[in-house]
């Protein structure tokens, strides 16, 4: 598989853990964050790497072979050299995640990994738990930063896996989550690296330990933008089951009376909770 369109904002390098590809970056005197995104076939990491790299969507690819790429992130006044390692997508058998040695490679190279499910295939949801905890494995004595990515936002006519799953998952991993559409949202995905690249601090580099994480990384389900927000209200209009306070709540939503871009923050947590679970009971009806 050959991505790579723009040298400057693209390159290949060597094999993660080789000195060449440690080095290829070291030598500016930038601290490097190594990046290893696994999950199942099909749920568009190779996509979303590039999307990271390039702000540009490519719905297309060839088989992946594993490259690596790298960027400059400017991060809290820092600028950090991020190599993100694309990963095959796992099988899953009936013993267990087929993990091959080149794959375990990967992840026991990395500082920090991205767990990628589709919300459209409920098999890469499952395969989040197994996958974590032989991440954490390869990775003894430690706690690896990771965070789960639910990808593929934008198909809500065929989901099978609700976001707020995704997200208690996390939570219970004690995993940063992110609800992303790589083909309509580049600031997502930007968001679920950055974050992750602030997890990885140099103290974690040096000792191989990261630092406590913080829950309160963990963000709260993201609220529909206005376009989904109108449609679903009036799909809420025809439904049996729905209170008049719930209708209320999406009725200031989709007048855009809440605060620019439909953020929910303007909302009690009662109010919130209420609202984002009718509108998931409703999109997934």
């Amino acid at each position: 598989m050959r991505l790579i369109q723009n040298m400057c904002t693209i390159a290949e390098y060597p094999a993660p853990g080789s000195t060449a590809a440690d080095c290829c970056l070291g030598a500016a005197g930038r601290r490097l964050v190594k990046i290893a995104v696994v999950g199942a076939s099909g749920v568009g990491k190779t996509a979303l790497v590039v999307r990271f790299l390039t702000k540009r969507f490519i719905g297309d690819y060839e088989r992946n072979a594993g490259n690596l790429y790298t960027r400059q992130v400017h991060i809290e006044g820092e600028t950090l050299a991020i190599q993100v390692q694309d990963t095959p997508g796992i099988q899953v058998h009936e013993n267990g995640l087929s993990c091959n040695e080149q794959l375990n490679r990967c992840i026991r190279w990395a500082d920090a990994v991205v767990i990628v499910f589709s919300i459209t295939d409920h098999k890469s949801y499952e395969l989040i738990s197994q996958l974590h905890q032989h991440v954490q494995q390869l990775h003894p004595g430690t706690r690896l930063p990771v965070v789960v990515v639910a990808n593929k936002a934008d198909l809500l006519h065929v989901k099978q896996v609700d976001p707020q799953l995704g997200l208690q998952l996390a939570s219970m991993l004690g995993c940063s989550f992110y609800e992303v559409s790589v083909s309509e949202n580049y600031n997502d995905v930007y968001s679920a690296f950055h974050v992750l690249c602030k997890e990885v601090s140099p103290k974690q580099q040096a000792s191989g330990t990261p630092e406590k994480r913080r829950t309160s990384l963990i963000p709260r389900p993201k609220s529909p933008n206005m376009q989904d927000l109108k449609r679903r209200f009036k799909q809420a209009l025809s439904a049996k089951e729905v209170t008049f306070r719930t209708l209320c709540l999406l009725s200031k939503l989709s007048q855009g009376i809440c605060l620019p871009g439909a953020n929910l923050l303007c909302l009690t947590a009662c109010d919130q909770r209420e609202l984002y679970v009718s509108v998931s009971s409703w999109s997934s009806g």
